[in-house]
């Protein structure tokens, strides 16, 4: 297996504490890329979400994998953002701790529109998919 890549070096926008992809393990510019992601028990979102039974809220791992997919796009340089989710399924819980393999796809694109399908997984087990479209923002 390669070394893994920093997500920020290869070009995520986001900084901490909202970089939601620890690294990235394989990329295939403009086709797929595949990273990880594993939340810290301590991260305080786990003190509400929920007590007790703490889960990586849904939103997050859509976050997560939205960043994946910017990375796969290969846009460097042109920060995409989140412009909608047509479809995202949660089957099964994602724990703090657990290491989370994130798969993003790039499946259309049209103009400055990118639709990926993605998933994540926690070994076998999968906790989230779906088709997320992501956006280069107006030029200002």
């Amino acid at each position: 297996m390669a070394q893994p890549l920093d997500p920020i070096a290869l070009g995520l926008p986001q900084r901490e504490p909202f970089v939601f992809v620890d690294s990235v393990s394989e990329l295939i510019p403009g086709e797929r890329a595949t990273g990880q992601k594993t939340f810290a028990e301590s991260d305080p979102m786990f003190c509400g979400h929920f007590p007790g039974d703490p889960i990586v809220p849904g939103v997050i791992l859509t976050e997560a994998l939205a960043q994946l997919a910017g990375i796969a796009a290969g846009k460097t340089g042109r920060a995409l953002r989140l412009a909608a989710i047509k479809s995202m399924k949660f089957p099964s819980a994602a724990r703090p701790g657990e290491q989370i393999a994130l798969t993003a796809r790039l499946s259309g694109a049209v103009g400055s529109l990118v639709q990926c399908a993605v998933e994540a997984r926690v070994v076998d087990r999968l906790v989230a998919e779906g088709v997320i479209v992501l956006a280069e923002p107006p030029a200002a």
